[in-house]
């Protein structure tokens, strides 16, 4: 299994928006070939920091909705939105055990 694990901090009280857009969110990812699961985690003393972790049977079924959908899947988010600069970052990983 191949996880994604995207973190991004947004500028303070702007958290609340952001986690009721991800509450609300259109799921468009949740039918795409591969896509097992996401979950959005926040740390108990960075209420302003997101950790998005996806789930895909694969790394080319994630490379393919990320070449393709992301712009799309981004969209609903909340307008105005800013992010602190330099807080966004990817990383790879493969599941070794559950």
């Amino acid at each position: 299994m191949f996880v994604a694990m995207s973190r991004f901090r947004v500028i303070a009280g702007q958290e609340g928006m952001v986690r009721e857009a991800f509450r609300q969110r259109p799921r468009l990812v949740d039918a795409h070939p591969g896509f097992i699961r996401l979950e959005v985690l926040t740390p108990d003393q960075r209420t302003n920091e997101f950790w998005l972790i996806t789930f895909w049977r694969d790394r080319e079924s994630f490379e393919r909705w990320h070449a393709d959908h992301l712009r799309e899947s981004h969209a609903w988010m909340p307008r105005g939105l800013k992010l602190e600069p330099g807080s966004r970052s990817l990383t790879y990983m493969e599941l070794v055990a559950e």
